[in-house]
């Protein structure tokens, strides 16, 4: 009899205990053999977890390290993937006093694709930026999940309006034959936040696709179907903040795993702050460690377990999904030795992979710093691939719709470009008309057909990789709100009476822009003097402004007209780069011109001439 009740008393104590320390999270839940990263961290969360000592009986896996921190909710396990590991479902057992309590699962994985397969967006490339809540519904059924925060009202210009993982895949085909190659998504991952979730940037969940979206496992089917259709994956990523509502955020794991403030600091947005000889510690820690508002705390990637959680994290996806490149959102603002350790690990484990960075400044001098291979006077060292190209937008945007003279129109565009001595690598910037975050680009040009043209087409040939937000195809417009400019695209749900996807209600002029902007892409696809080819401008005159793209194969010239008539050009200014050249076909309409002498182009718009 005592025996019996010595066993009741084991078992009623071990259930007790399994009771207080159930596991809830364990991140990442899998890794895959052969990967250059082969010692991980698992966080392990639970009620009193570090009260139990982990163990695993298997030859694949070696716990090398258990790290308790000042939350005992928490464990850190450092973990080995020894060299001849099989792929399958390994269990780490957690124990006290001898005892089992639990057990939780951890997936090895078989890898889909070696590193080499993992290739990068490039100049070769043109990329569609959509917002996925604002594109299209594909699957009605989760435009509202019980228990999440907020509803899908389309009435509500910051909500959520449904859009989707599901209607983003049955529109590849559209976006493939409008001729881009890459897709870059604004963020998927779940946002469980009260108000303004739907554009993703503060991440509930780093591990998960908000339902609302659809799943982890849609989101690879989607980047698979995508792949096999030829169109490239790019993710935008954030390690500098997280929503409010974050799971961890409730319970932290250590009081510095966010920065925090004895009351709420914004940044200050100065990011000269990085680069300026002169600045005082408080500025630079404010613009670094201050909140960008208060439901996006600001993460801490100094504390060295969090680092490893971020970095794993942003692998974890590339190798889930197969990605192409990563897009980081303020590149700038978290700690920069850990955003060069970031990115360093990135292109350690994905050599071929390109990652641009979003640095929103004016001036190259700030834009270049963070590109890799320069050399910045403090000795800071990046290891950036690619940055979004902010001048060059900014000073072509102001240049269309400006008079031209000494200082103003196309010499702004002009001596933007002389700066790119700057850069180390200017043939791999992001170039672009508008995005998520600014006024659309037909909104700029105040509505102008033509000056719109001429955006289009100086993104399409300039140096650097070409972006173009959704819909832009069709002039959609917008300014000011940003709920406003991330406008739905018409089509993408089953009662809007104008669908983009099939022409059906455009207006004339807007299918004009859709055929226009589709001849433009699929010619530059296969236009290598774009794609690898040396720049020659020449300086702006008389409203004229005039570059060209070549190489060995191909010579490319594009001419600019500001002027309100059409406009002969005496091609003599330009002999050095037409030697042995004797006509130019227009690639949009097929027009032949002889380059004997003088050429005439049209008003107010752009002309793209294949040399021969």
């Amino acid at each position: 009899m005592k025996h019996f009740f010595n066993f009741i008393f084991l078992i009623s104590f071990s259930i007790s205990l399994f009771s207080q320390n159930k596991i809830e999270r364990l991140e990442p839940a899998n890794w895959w053999i052969g990967m250059e990263h082969q010692n991980i961290q698992l966080l392990v969360y639970g009620e009193n977890i570090a009260d139990l000592d982990p163990k695993i009986e298997s030859t694949d896996l070696t716990i090398r390290q258990v790290t308790k921190v000042q939350n005992p909710n928490y464990l850190f396990l450092d973990i080995l993937i020894n060299t001849n590991a099989n792929a399958g479902t390994i269990n780490i057992d957690f124990y006290q006093n001898k005892i089992k309590i639990t057990s939780h699962p951890f997936q090895l994985l078989d890898r889909k694709r070696g590193a080499d397969e993992i290739v990068g967006f490039d100049s070769r490339d043109a990329i569609y930026l959509i917002t996925p809540d604002r594109f299209a519904n594909g699957n009605p059924s989760n435009d509202n999940i019980e228990g999440m925060k907020q509803k899908a009202n389309r009435s509500d210009k910051g909500g959520r309006h449904g859009g989707d993982i599901q209607g983003m895949k049955n529109s590849l085909d559209y976006i493939k034959d409008l001729g881009f190659t890459s897709i870059w998504l604004n963020p998927v991952l779940e946002n469980d936040m009260e108000v303004y979730s739907y554009h993703g940037y503060s991440t509930t969940d780093f591990y998960k696709v908000d339902p609302r979206f659809g799943t982890n496992e849609s989101y690879q089917d989607f980047a698979e179907t995508a792949r096999a259709k030829g169109l490239k994956l790019i993710m935008d990523m954030i390690v500098n903040h997280c929503g409010s509502f974050h799971w961890w955020m409730d319970d932290l794991p250590s009081d510095d795993w966010i920065n925090q403030w004895d009351e709420m600091t914004f940044t200050n947005h100065r990011k000269t702050v990085l680069q300026d000889p002169y600045v005082s510690d408080f500025d630079k820690k404010q613009f670094t460690d201050g909140w960008f508002v208060e439901t996006m705390p600001d993460l801490n990637p100094r504390n060295p377990l969090f680092a490893k959680y971020l970095i794993q994290n942003s692998i974890w996806w590339v190798e889930y999904l197969g990605l192409s490149g990563i897009r980081m959102d303020t590149y700038p603002y978290p700690d920069m030795d850990f955003m060069t350790d970031w990115t360093k690990a990135m292109m350690k484990e994905y050599p071929y992979l390109n990652i641009v960075g979003e640095e929103w400044y004016e001036h190259p001098t700030i834009v270049s710093y963070w590109q890799k291979g320069k050399n910045n006077p403090n000795g800071y060292t990046s290891e950036l691939k690619s940055v979004m190209d902010f001048p060059i937008q900014m000073s072509m945007s102001k240049a269309l719709n400006e008079k031209e003279n000494w200082n103003s129109g196309w010499i702004r565009v002009y001596e933007m470009l002389a700066l790119d001595y700057l850069y180390p690598d200017p043939m791999n910037l992001v170039i672009f008309p508008d995005n998520h975050d600014m006024k659309r680009i037909f909104a700029q040009m105040n509505d102008d057909y033509n000056k719109y043209q001429q955006a289009m087409i100086f993104v399409a040939t300039m140096r650097g990789i070409p972006q173009y937000y959704y819909g832009t195809e069709i002039l959609m417009s917008g300014s000011g709100d940003h709920g406003i400019i991330r406008s739905d695209f018409p089509g993408g749900w089953k009662s809007d009476e104008v669908n983009a996807f099939t022409g059906k209600g455009l207006t004339v002029q807007q299918k004009k822009a859709k055929d226009f902007t589709t001849k433009l892409l699929h010619w530059r696809q296969s236009a290598t003097a774009i794609h690898n080819g040396k720049l020659m401008h020449f300086i702006p005159k008389d409203g004229i402004y005039v570059y060209f793209r070549y190489n060995d194969d191909q010579k490319v010239m594009i001419i600019f007209n500001k002027n309100q008539n059409e406009t002969t050009i005496d091609l003599s200014r330009y002999a050095e780069m037409l030697k042995g050249k004797t006509i130019g076909t227009d690639v949009l309409d097929g027009k032949v011109f002889s380059l004997d002498n003088k050429i005439q182009v049209a008003k107010n718009g752009a002309t793209i001439l294949d040399l021969k």
